[in-house]
């Protein structure tokens, strides 16, 4: 099935020229993400520091995804009335103010607040930065340049949450060193010489949509987000209570992303070959199977608690993935955005929904209550994953598209399998901003090439101006001389 507009095949490009155009703005994702992760392991230690109640600590997570869904939903009409680079510098602000507003005010709902507009703004700089991608990429580059900030996405976030053990949890350096590689990362955008913001896809969410066409798919992206959001908010919380000291329980859920990282791609490959609901219940097993023993992980040595942590992150962050390319091989190409943000929010409620089960069972049966949450779902998974096989078969084979590793991953913002079209109905330009103002052709936008800024005014104008009084020929000068004969 191809997702988008149909390319001529182009002479393969080198790695090294295909991220060249990019490479200021994937450093300004690099530091954006290192204090994202630090700050996603930092918050929940703290405040379990700080005496905050389990549940308490279960809403922050909670709260974050909160506001990463509203972000979705409404920060692409921020962005739209004030513009890429502006609304980029005011989000990234706020979010590096709230990164030093946490030890200033050390209560269990200004945290929330704090959580909520983090959530909304890095959802909303997202947008911005792929926006930025998808535009400064062409199509024979996009696979190299997308497949690479997500690999850069995980990898960050994996040594922001190692981050936490260079300073004690009590100290305030570590808030400002979220603030300080938060801040930093506006400097590539605010400095790129691209004067004309891409446009970016705005969509109203349908999950009705979503679930007539792919109810497995629709499941799976609640439950994974259930699983992953209970993991992220508590699974720190979990080491601590199980006896890890801080530098081990950053390495606790620092290897768990890399195993989801790890195991994104092959699973997703198989899903090319076999039923990729056949994937699904794999993994959703795998997941119950180590979940339900780190659920009772006491009798367990510290070295295989954290062996499981890698192997659950390896069978479950990639729960999502392939949930995505199952909804995606059901999908019709004009409808593939839409199913993109649907997947996406579907996820973040799961996210939402999860941590607040999660803390619960905490707080009542102790650590284990964070994998129990989490094998509970996984095992829900698999029994609906099983009906729906018996159900339905397979799409035919015309109907399914490679495993596409951007577009599957849930770290960034709604990645679609292939570009989207400058004519596609979801994708709504700045205020004031028109291509035939911008001096750009019709051929231009949709050739799939890098477009570049117009002309300067002045070089516009100074041309024109200098052909409005031609200077005088030779034989006119000698009229006008004086004494001229």
């Amino acid at each position: 099935m191809s997702s988008g507009t149909i390319s001529e095949t182009q002479e393969p490009v080198s790695v090294r020229s295909a991220l060249a155009p990019v490479a200021a703005l994937l450093l300004g994702t690099a530091l954006l993400y290192l204090g994202y992760g630090l700050q996603a392991t930092l918050i929940p230690l703290r405040a379990d520091f700080e005496g905050f109640s389990r549940v308490a600590i279960g809403l922050l997570s909670s709260t974050y995804y909160a506001g990463f869904v509203a972000g979705c939903v409404f920060a692409p009409y921020l962005i739209l009335r004030a513009g890429h680079i502006r609304a980029f510098a005011a989000m990234v602000s706020l979010v590096s103010a709230a990164a030093l507003s946490f030890p200033l005010v050390t209560d269990e709902i200004s945290w929330m607040l704090f959580r909520f507009g983090t959530g909304f703004c890095i959802s909303g700089l997202l947008v911005v930065i792929e926006s930025w991608l998808n535009e400064k990429a062409t199509n024979a580059t996009r696979g190299t340049v997308m497949s690479t900030y997500i690999v850069i996405t995980y990898a960050t976030i994996s040594i922001g949450q190692l981050g936490v053990a260079v300073q004690p949890i009590s100290s305030f350096t570590l808030f400002a060193l979220c603030s300080i590689m938060l801040s930093i990362a506006a400097v590539p955008v605010a400095l790129t010489k691209a004067s004309q913001p891409a446009p970016i896809p705005v969509v109203k969410f349908n999950p009705g949509m979503l679930w007539s066409t792919a109810p497995a798919a629709f499941v799976g992206s609640f439950l994974s987000g259930v699983m992953a959001g209970s993991f992220n908010g508590l699974g720190s919380i979990f080491a601590i209570d199980s006896g890890f000291r801080t530098d081990e329980a950053a390495i606790f859920v620092s290897a768990s992303v890399m195993g989801g990282a790890i195991g994104q791609y092959p699973l997703g490959r198989i899903s090319d070959f076999v039923d990729r609901r056949l994937v699904l219940l794999g993994a959703a097993s795998a997941t119950a199977t180590i979940a339900f023993l780190l659920a009772f992980a006491d009798f367990l040595p510290d070295v295989m608690i954290l062996c499981f942590g890698f192997v659950v992150g390896l069978t479950m962050l990639p729960v999502y993935s392939v949930a995505a390319a199952h909804a995606y091989d059901w999908t019709p190409s004009e409808d593939i955005v839409a199913t993109s943000a649907a997947l996406l929010v579907v996820f973040g409620v799961g996210s939402i929904v999860g941590p607040l089960i999660a803390s619960t069972m905490m707080a009542i049966i102790g650590p284990g209550g964070l994998f129990l949450t989490i094998a509970v779902s996984a095992v829900s998974l698999a029994i609906f994953v099983s009906a729906r096989i018996t159900m339905r078969s397979r799409p035919k084979e015309e109907m399914r598209s490679d495993f596409d590793y951007a577009s599957t991953a849930v770290v960034g913002g709604a990645i679609t399998p292939e570009p989207i079209a400058e004519d596609d109905p979801s994708l709504e330009l700045p205020t004031g901003f028109s291509w035939m103002e911008a001096g750009i052709e019709d051929d231009d936008v949709h050739s799939g090439d890098t477009i570049e800024a117009p002309p300067e005014a002045s070089d516009v104008l100074e041309p024109a101006l200098a052909t409005e009084e031609p200077l005088p020929s030779e034989d006119a000068k000698r009229d006008i001389e004086p004494g001229a004969t």
